[in-house]
């Protein structure tokens, strides 16, 4: 299964850019685009003037365009050398296969599947993976595969392997932690470097460990949230796709609390997926661009 494109969209490319600021990178990309007849359809730029770095994501139609996507690359790579520029190409055909992987929590689950059925998003989900099999019965109501990889200390190893041959064999591109309760290794994460989105139980950084509502409660705070990111070998210290918070008062309980951030928490993911599978994130310096 996977989300149809809407009716009448063109097919496109996108380009993500970053590079050092320098006059001339607009006119270069659009003069690259216009002299090959393509038709931008969206384009945003931004300069950190601090650290001196242009970015910029541009869409053009390809009806008309005259190269073909296996020729843009090649085009465009003169000027990319020219201006040293860090880029990637995308293209609107091309379908990611994504790989959610949950322990014994639903929520997110249900979340990301039903937006995925509704026809949200353009993936495809072959395979959801679990330590667990609790959640099965949730992956057959959507017909999606459901593998079991039961993990501990002295298995852990063997099993992030036997994983990571399951998903180079199912050609999986984004890997979703829909409140998967493992810390992966290094070694794993180096294969899907920024594609791996986890979500966090709180408003980063704060309120860390097993009951962060609890945590919050005894505090009285007065927000709640959650907060998504890339995964990298620093424990929930990855470049950081979105967040946002919920009003919280005297009168909620923990259970409010639990409800509340379970609530904020299937929003803040699903967000970081669609930017992410929409090509509107750039990373930089542990940071994110986000160009929504």
């Amino acid at each position: 299964m996977q989300s149809p494109r809407p009716a009448g969209a063109p097919e496109s490319a996108t380009l993500l850019i970053s590079c050092p600021d320098q006059p001339g990178l607009v006119a270069a990309v659009t003069s690259f685009i216009a002299s090959h007849d393509g038709n931008i359809l969206h384009l945003d730029q931004h300069v950190d003037q601090q650290e001196n770095v242009f970015f910029m994501r541009v869409e053009w139609d390809l009806t008309r365009f005259k190269l073909s996507p296996a020729d843009i690359a090649p085009a465009f790579k003169a000027i990319a050398d020219k201006y040293a520029m860090q880029w990637q190409l995308h293209f609107s055909s091309d379908v990611p296969r994504m790989a959610i992987f949950v322990s014994r929590e639903a929520h997110c689950l249900y979340d990301l599947l039903s937006r995925y059925t509704a026809g949200e998003w353009r993936v495809e989900i072959p395979l959801i993976i679990s330590n667990h099999p609790h959640l099965e019965p949730v992956a057959q109501q959507f017909g999606i595969p459901y593998h079991v990889f039961p993990i501990t200390r002295e298995t852990k190893a063997a099993q992030e392997q036997a994983q990571l041959e399951l998903l180079k064999a199912c050609g999986i591109d984004l890997i979703v932690l829909a409140r998967y309760m493992q810390i992966l290794s290094p070694e794993f994460v180096a294969e899907y470097p920024n594609r791996i989105i986890n979500i966090h139980h709180s408003f980063l950084p704060a309120f860390p460990g097993a009951k962060p509502y609890h945590m919050a409660f005894s505090r009285g705070v007065k927000i709640i949230g959650a907060t998504s990111h890339y995964v990298t070998a620093d424990l929930d210290a990855g470049p950081i796709i979105e967040q946002d918070t919920v009003r919280i008062n005297h009168k909620d309980s923990v259970d409010d609390l639990i409800r509340k951030g379970k609530d904020v928490e299937k929003l803040v993911l699903s967000r970081a997926v669609r930017y992410h599978l929409q090509h509107q994130v750039l990373v930089y310096d542990n940071k994110t661009v986000i160009f929504a």
